[in-house]
């Protein structure tokens, strides 16, 4: 079975900064992307940053650009997203997930997603 599953959430001042790591087991790195959605109260769920090992390819939504970086481990188990110069505007439930590798151009889309993980709480305090 796949699993995702989310950590590194937390409370954290404006500017500040907060690592979330995806362990994610039951697929195969070369066939999945795997993506950082978010999603904040009375908010769509939106696309943040996704990864794709097979194809080396790194996408970013523009709010984030420059600001967080995704990243994969050797062991490829583990997505990891660091968040620095946070905002109150990027307080949200993140959440990790996958799709298929063919979808790749459209990561950051969560209909696309396949799997999903529970989800971190990440707040951002003015």
């Amino acid at each position: 079975d796949v699993q995702l599953v989310e950590s590194g959430g937390g409370l954290v001042k404006a500017g500040g900064s907060l690592r979330l790591s995806c362990v994610y087991s039951g697929f195969n790195p070369d066939e999945e992307a795997v993506s950082w959605f978010r999603q904040a109260p009375g908010k769509e769920r939106e696309g943040v940053a996704c990864i794709s090992n097979s194809a080396r390819v790194i996408d970013y939504a523009d709010s984030v650009k420059g600001r967080f970086t995704i990243s994969s481990d050797n062991a490829r188990t583990t997505v990891s997203l660091q968040m620095n110069d946070l905002k109150p505007e990027d307080t949200a439930v993140y959440y990790c997930a996958a799709a298929p590798i063919h979808m790749m151009v459209l990561c950051l889309v969560p209909t696309v997603m396949d799997s999903w993980g529970k989800g971190t709480v990440v707040t951002v305090s003015a």
